[in-house]
């Protein structure tokens, strides 16, 4: 992760995005969604730049991670 990397939690990220919830859910189980990163032990984010990679083309957004 980069030195100015930053994680963004649940309610930044459907606030820029736009999705509810349970669509974000279920696009990340699709792989085509940014997949979380634990912070903590009952704490996740995700990366900034990778939402913002997805909001920028969200049609051809594939999640690196996802399996197939």
């Amino acid at each position: 992760m980069s030195e100015h990397e930053r994680i963004i939690r649940l309610k930044t990220v459907l606030s820029r995005t736009g999705l509810s919830r349970s669509t974000m859910y279920r696009k990340i189980a699709e792989g085509t969604f940014p997949c979380q990163v634990r912070i903590s032990i009952h704490g996740a984010g995700w990366r900034e730049s990778a939402v913002n990679r997805w909001i920028a083309d969200p049609v051809s957004f594939r999640n690196e991670s996802a399996v197939s």
